[in-house]
């Protein structure tokens, strides 16, 4: 089995994380945990409970999936939490992000010279978090090695999706699009959101 790491932290956008939850969530070899620096239940924007487990205590080799949402805002100012958070990333094996998710993981430095993407209604600030980052203005999702980035919100579904097909094959990310009755946006490059 493999560890899907969904790292979760107060006001964090509910689709960012299960939108992508959903599509993982069909792979048997995908085992989820919803994890957070201490554990505890952590309370979305929209105001869902989820109990999650401490990072400490699950295998990080997996998959890590960094949501976005409000409470971005006030982690990048913390410098443990990001010492913490890159840590995690260099001990998983990937390391996917919705939205504003990119911005936390901007901020520890790994994206250095990379390209990234994040929710164009908030690329002025994640810019600003980081200008060593390559961002793209025009991107649904962008990869970068082990990166995976996505734009905001719903575009997780078609990162997560992309995901899939680069580990399975497109048609096993086409079937599980199928069973979800999702509308998969497949090129990466296709962004309509894009100003």
């Amino acid at each position: 089995m493999i560890n899907v790491n969904v790292l979760l932290f107060p006001e964090f956008e509910t689709l960012d994380a299960f939108g992508p939850v959903e599509v993982l969530g069909c792979i048997p070899e995908y085992q989820l945990h919803y994890v957070s620096i201490t554990g505890g239940t952590i309370i979305s924007k929209q105001g869902m409970h989820v109990l999650t487990e401490s990072i400490k205590e699950v295998d990080l080799s997996g998959i890590l999936l960094i949501p976005g949402g409000q409470g971005t805002r006030p982690l990048i100012k913390e410098p443990k939490f990001i010492e913490n958070l890159k840590g995690i990333v260099i001990q998983s094996k990937y390391c996917l992000t919705v939205c504003t998710g990119s911005a936390l993981l901007a901020r520890t430095g790994l994206l250095d010279d990379r390209q990234a993407t994040s929710n164009k209604n908030a690329l002025e600030w994640v810019h600003s978090v980081n200008t060593n980052v390559h961002w793209m203005n025009r991107a649904r999702w962008v990869v970068d090695e082990k990166y995976y980035t996505s734009s905001g919100i719903s575009a997780g579904i078609d990162m997560a999706l992309g995901f899939i097909a680069d580990r399975f094959g497109n048609e096993q990310a086409q079937k599980i699009a199928k069973s979800i009755e999702y509308i998969w946006n497949s090129d990466p490059n296709e962004d309509q959101f894009a100003k």
